[in-house]
């Protein structure tokens, strides 16, 4: 997706060989009309799947989802990284390790919004290490739901989470895959 990766190349900030700073656009200050396509782009690779529900996982896929979840005309459920007074009931639960956070989570999802019945779409800002994504997929195995897939804004490619995953079956759709990055040169992307 040309527009993404141009808007990476101008506002995006590298850090180190393995940060990729987007939060002005991304993650943190969100550009609504930049989610819009992305959320068109998803839906247009994933029109032929039946999808009924997006998952993502909080905080930063939420804002993406939510945009994408306009094109697909479904609900968004997110999985939490704790559990709170307004869960009450049964719940999925995976861990997820944290790339960016240096620290393991208790990732749940209410079984009242996930199950059978379902189609499910993963939605992420990122794919890196691949661990938040392996346990959104645990969470949709553990509903019984049918998985379609994976949509990812942003995957570094030279990090091996986007190769297990796909080498498990799953299809995963990257909208800016980067191939390297440093401080010096910047961003390089793979396709």
């Amino acid at each position: 997706m040309e527009l993404l990766k141009e808007r990476i190349r101008q506002d995006g900030t590298v850090k180190g060989n393995d940060v990729l700073k987007v939060d002005s656009f991304l993650n943190h200050q969100m550009d609504v009309a930049l989610f819009e396509e992305i959320g068109r782009e998803f839906q247009r690779r994933f029109a032929d799947c039946g999808v009924n529900k997006l998952l993502t996982i909080e905080a930063s896929g939420i804002g993406i989802a939510c945009v994408t979840a306009q094109f697909f005309h479904c609900p968004v459920v997110f999985a939490k990284k704790s559990q709170t007074k307004n869960i009450a009931g049964e719940v999925y639960t995976t861990k997820v390790e944290s790339f960016t956070h240096g620290r393991v989570y208790d990732v749940i999802v209410s079984k009242k919004f996930l199950g059978p019945e379902d189609t499910v779409l993963i939605i992420d800002d990122f794919l890196a290490n691949g661990a938040a994504l392996e346990g959104l997929i645990d969470l949709v195995n553990q509903s019984g739901a049918r998985l379609a897939g994976a949509g990812v804004v942003i995957e570094k490619a030279f990090q091996p989470g986007g190769d297990r995953i796909r080498a498990g079956g799953i299809r995963v759709e990257a909208l800016a895959r980067v191939k390297a990055m440093s401080e010096e040169r910047g961003v390089e992307f793979a396709d």
